[in-house]
């Protein structure tokens, strides 16, 4: 069997080799925490770069904290979801360096 054949290759679905429910739940859960995180700053960045300026007549601290707590849901609400792929795309990279099932 060649080294390259699907089947000679191990796979995390299988949980003898592959890390344990608890560990790849706790692994999703930072990932999408990570993918929360960025999404939030890609927001704020593109806010601050806004061409407009600064809205007089609905700005000031009350807007900022509304815009700024919606964001943070926003981004929530997509890294759970899935939206972006980020948290996806790292759960699956820190899992292949997640030691076996049983063998801490």
């Amino acid at each position: 069997m060649s080294p390259l054949t699907p089947s000679a290759r191990p796979t995390l679905a299988n949980s003898s080799t592959g890390p344990s429910a608890t560990d790849r739940a706790a692994l999703r859960k930072a990932a999408q925490g990570f993918e929360a995180i960025f999404v939030r700053q890609m927001l704020a960045a593109a806010r601050s770069a806004s061409l407009a300026g600064k809205d007089e007549l609905f700005g000031g601290q009350a807007q900022e904290t509304f815009t700024s707590m919606r964001d943070e849901r926003f981004a929530e609400i997509a890294a759970q979801t899935g939206a972006f792929g980020l948290a996806k795309q790292l759960e699956a990279q820190l899992a292949r360096l997640m030691p076996p099932a049983g063998k801490d």
